[in-house]
């Protein structure tokens, strides 16, 4: 006797059909997606190869499911308010996450091989990941990579860039990114600062000291928060010398110029040599989370699959015990970056 297969659900949660027009949730989303990107409901339906009022249903079928208004419309246009500027974003990561699923159903076979194109902030390409690079290109030899190192987001179709490694938060709604990792910062100065005084512990105690400062994420002044709980304090500078370089500013520290805030891993080895001291070890700067993004696309190629993957994997690693663990990232994007 044949045995009785289980049954299942006719629809998928991701392909559950909903009352517009037979539209399921991710054409719904893609058709909030074009609505967003070009800018009205006729313009949408024209790029789909649909009515406006089949796009309206969908959009209202969208907002109903949600719980929210995510469009604002008038004479001038459309607007999205807080919800759907986030609708936007989670949109476009699960549009492409579910692309990248079927990529990878399709192309599991498929050796990873090809050019690949990435930008890497200065200090994270010319030495962190050097090795995890190494590493990827070992594991797949018909892959060639050229490596970009810049500070600022790149125009990823202009450019021909594949992916980017970001280090901060992210804004731009037009591409997915993953998040890798958490980078702890700390305050650090080189012996001859606090030389004759007690080593600082509390942050009212650096504000007498002088100071360094890199302009990507601090100034004139740093909030600092307890390892342990809450509790955060805003300190006040005046910085006697002002970067936007991370190895400059471990230089002028390392020269005795001034307290500067550092992610731990550039200065690691100078903490063990005694040629840097941690003040204040139970105060740090809020850690700097680190990206891989690329652009949106319906397909993605094995290589640029394979590096996702490695770095995913690799970069934790490169970082060790200086990094936090990495939590979901809540929206895509390219922001500037300087490791």
């Amino acid at each position: 006797m044949a045995k009785s297969r289980p049954s299942r659900p006719a629809t998928s949660p991701a392909r559950s059909a909903s009352p517009a027009g037979g539209a399921d949730r991710l054409d719904l989303l893609q058709t909030f997606v074009r609505i967003v990107e070009t800018g009205g409901l006729s313009s949408a339906a024209a790029s789909l190869g649909t009515t406006q009022p089949t796009v309206s249903r969908r959009l209202q079928e969208l907002e109903r499911q949600l719980g929210c208004r995510l469009v604002h419309r008038s004479t001038h246009g459309i607007r999205l308010g807080d919800e759907g500027e986030r609708c936007y974003r989670r949109a476009l990561e699960l549009l492409a996450g579910w692309s990248e699923f079927e990529a990878e159903l399709r192309g599991a076979g498929a050796e990873p091989a090809g050019l690949l194109r990435v930008v890497v902030p200065h200090a994270f390409g010319q030495r962190l990941l050097i090795g995890p690079l190494a590493d990827f290109l070992r594991s797949h030899p018909k892959v060639t990579v050229e490596w970009l190192l810049r500070d600022n987001a790149p125009d990823f179709v202009a450019e021909g860039v594949d992916c980017a490694i970001h280090v901060g938060e992210v804004h731009d709604a037009a591409v997915v990114a993953v998040r890798l990792a958490e980078v702890p910062r700390i305050v650090v100065a080189a012996p001859s600062v606090t030389e004759g005084r007690a080593l600082p512990s509390r942050p009212r105690e650096l504000a007498g000291l002088p100071w360094l400062a890199i302009k990507t994420y601090y100034h004139r002044e740093i909030t600092l928060r307890r390892r342990r709980g809450d509790e955060t304090c805003r300190v006040a500078l005046r910085p006697r010398l002002v970067t936007d370089n991370l190895y400059a500013l471990r230089e002028a520290a390392l020269q005795g110029l001034g307290v500067a805030v550092v992610s731990r891993w550039l200065v690691a080895e100078d903490l063990a040599s005694g040629a840097l001291r941690q003040l204040t070890p139970e105060w740090e700067a809020a850690p700097l989370p680190v990206h891989i993004a690329y652009p949106y696309a319906k397909m993605y190629p094995p290589a640029l699959r394979a590096f996702v993957d490695a770095m995913r994997r690799l970069l934790p690693a490169a970082l060790g015990e200086t990094v936090l663990p990495p939590r979901a990232s809540k929206q895509s994007g390219n922001g500037v970056n300087r490791a």
